[in-house]
């Protein structure tokens, strides 16, 4: 009962870190002292929690690393860009068609999960790395070579060119090769993105405490020892990264209903994105949910932020990305960070047993 209270006082503690983040935009927002540049940012920026939460279900709780996330984000971003494009007309209120677009973009995502960890969960360490990596690639690679265009007659499909599908007068192209889509409506807000973002920490951090989620960190820690006691291997870790596809799905939906054009850029959903990803994951600490979405946010905004020293940006960043990764895995730091949070525990105890 002990240990229970202690998990629910810490997942109270990092729901509770998002809403007061949220209220404190909100009101830099409100009073101006934000500026449109960063305001800008704070829609891909929820994006990118939800990644880096995402992401560590499969690199911090299941223990494998995985470098397709850009894929599974670029499926639920088109999936669902390619429905609401398609919808606006048949379903205007906006509301309605953004939760069905997020629950199709999820749904794709956690499906292409399924499909790919069936035969690639059989891998280990790097090979499942460039495995996933290949497959961020060929997502991306089909979706540049894919032409889809609607008319009275239905929909059309080529990989050669829009003039090839063949289109009626007054057809339309939805989805134009390398130029991707154009027009989806613009219906991710910041307020969408904290409310999303909450409830993929309450997804992951549920999984994480139940039975299953310990039987996956079983799987991590000794694989042998967690099949020897009937544990499922295969279905656990299915699991793990179906649910994390999933959500780099809904991610995708945010990302890809925030901007006017989408379109499958190596910036936007290539190796350079799943990359990104993982330096969250790392800097903030494996397995650690608090510390993805605080290294989400501060790499995400710091270029930003220091876009006025020039020269002197990217040096600067570097600097931080060098202290982080020393200040999360460093044994002296972590040494030092456990004393002096001990500490903090025992002053806390005496004062609730004085109480």
């Amino acid at each position: 009962m002990k240990k229970m209270s202690k998990t629910t006082k810490s997942n109270m503690i990092t729901y509770l870190m998002v809403v007061v983040l949220f209220i404190v935009v909100q009101v830099m927002v409100t009073t101006g002292n934000l500026s449109s540049l960063l305001q800008g940012l704070l829609v891909p920026l929820c994006a990118y929690v939800i990644l880096a939460v995402s992401l560590n279900l499969t690199v911090g709780i299941l223990g494998e690393l995985s470098l397709g996330h850009a894929g599974f984000m670029c499926v639920g971003a088109f999936t669902s860009a390619f429905f609401s494009k398609c919808a606006v007309e048949a379903i205007p209120v906006a509301g309605v068609r953004y939760l069905i677009a997020l629950l199709i973009g999820a749904a794709a995502a956690g499906i292409c999960g399924i499909l790919i960890g069936i035969p690639v969960l059989r891998l280990k360490g790097d090979y499942l790395a460039i495995v996933t990596l290949a497959f961020g690639e060929i997502i991306k690679n089909i979706v540049n070579i894919l032409f889809i265009g609607r008319d009275s007659k239905g929909f059309h499909f080529s990989t050669k060119d829009s003039m090839s599908l063949g289109l009626e007068d007054g057809g339309q192209v939805i989805v134009n090769g390398p130029q991707g889509i154009t027009g989806t409506p613009k219906d991710s807000t910041f307020v969408i993105g904290v409310v999303l973002i909450l409830i993929t920490l309450f997804i992951v951090l549920n999984l994480m405490h139940s039975r299953s989620g310990r039987a996956i960190m079983a799987i991590r820690d000794n694989r042998i020892a967690a099949e020897s006691v009937g544990i499922n291997i295969t279905k656990y870790k299915l699991m793990a990264f179906s649910i994390s596809a999933a959500l780099a799905g809904v991610a995708g939906v945010i990302y890809a209903h925030n901007l006017a054009t989408l379109t499958a850029q190596p910036k936007n959903f290539g190796y350079n994105m799943s990359i990104m990803i993982l330096v969250f994951v790392v800097l903030g600490g494996i397995g650690n949910m608090r510390g993805s979405i605080i290294a989400a946010i501060i790499l995400t905004l710091l270029p930003e932020l220091l876009r006025s020293l020039s020269d002197y940006r990217m040096l600067i960043y570097a600097i931080v990305l060098i202290v982080m990764m020393l200040f999360n895995w460093s044994p002296k730091a972590i040494e030092w960070r456990e004393k002096h949070l001990s500490r903090f525990r025992r002053k806390n105890n005496k004062t609730e047993e004085a109480a």
